[in-house]
């Protein structure tokens, strides 16, 4: 008490079910998709099992049983998850002074192995935009060249493309609400919010696109690229009804929209563009994920590279 550390045990008698409820109340900038996901693996996977428990009797043995638990039916990066929210419920708990520290200490969780995909290359990228329906087309090319989100695609509006200054500006996504209805919403970062240089050649395509939707540089509100009936798309029916058709008819199935994006990014790199500029035109926070998760090696600059060292320890001259 002196020292100013101590902590009133009481509050140790909180169940996880209310501690639960008061993290999720803690954060009003949360987005609601955020909470939505939160709340699914609290009701799916945590509660069930410690809901119950004072949060001060949960130990990490208690803890590393839950999680090995979950490793026998669920993926590795779906037990990441659940765990995750466990871990700051109670780095909140212990920010409250409801705990003098928290029991996620050396929790082991089960190895996320790395998934193999096939890099797309620029002509697979045509045979794909050729095969999606007009109203969509574009859709492809500013995933592939802009190396924008589907979520930024789809929030994109009319007002939003300089078409004189060849620039378009993400300020809007297509997000979820608590009830998991289709909104729009603000960027998932603050370094989402960016505004990008774009080629002619896009800016052509996405003038005619505009005009075809019977809009003009006035309809700064319109979205270019609306549902059938309206509004924003929803992923999920987009990629059935117009992803799903397009990549099958191009012979490039199974293939997600985000692979485009993964595609802009390792060219962005192999191209000799800084990592810094890659990093703004993808809207990361944080370089890693621009150089980790997208900037994968492909197979012409691993080969480029082998050959180049080859010649340069091996050439003719220098096995003489």
């Amino acid at each position: 008490m002196r020292r100013g550390t101590w902590i009133d045990p009481r509050e140790g008698d909180l169940s996880l079910a209310s501690l639960a409820s008061q993290w999720l109340g803690s954060n009003p900038s949360k987005r609601p998709d955020t909470r939505a996901t939160d709340e699914y693996h609290l009701n799916s996977h945590i509660l069930p099992s410690l809901g119950n428990k004072r949060i001060a009797e949960v130990t990490p043995r208690m803890l590393q049983h839950l999680v090995n638990t979950w490793t026998e039916t669920l993926a590795p990066k779906t037990v990441s998850r659940s765990y995750g929210v466990v871990r700051a419920m109670f780095s909140y708990a212990v920010e409250c002074d409801m705990l003098f520290r928290s029991p996620c200490r050396g929790i082991k969780l089960p190895r996320i192995e790395p998934r193999t995909r096939r890099m797309l290359t620029p002509d697979e990228v045509d045979a794909l935009a050729t095969s999606t329906t007009e109203e969509y087309r574009a859709m492809v090319w500013l995933g592939a060249i802009v190396g924008l989100r589907f979520s930024e695609v789809a929030g994109l509006r009319v007002g939003r493309i300089d078409f004189l200054g060849q620039s378009l500006s993400v300020v809007e996504t297509v997000t979820k609400d608590g009830r998991g209805g289709v909104v729009l919403g603000p960027p998932k970062s603050a370094a989402s919010r960016r505004t990008l240089a774009l080629p002619q050649v896009l800016v052509n395509l996405l003038a005619e696109h505009v005009a075809r939707l019977g809009l003009t540089g006035a309809d700064v509100d319109g979205l270019l690229f609306p549902a059938p009936g309206g509004g924003p798309l929803r992923y999920a029916n987009w990629r059935s009804r117009v992803w799903v058709p397009a990549c099958k008819a191009a012979g490039l199935s199974p293939l997600g929209f985000h692979d485009l994006r993964r595609l802009s990014a390792t060219l962005l790199v192999r191209e000799g563009v800084d990592v810094k500029t890659a990093q703004t035109r993808l809207g990361h926070s944080d370089v890693r994920l621009t150089l980790g998760l997208y900037a994968q090696a492909v197979a012409e600059a691993d080969r480029a590279a082998a050959d180049h060292l080859g010649e340069l320890f091996l050439r003719p001259a220098r096995r003489m």
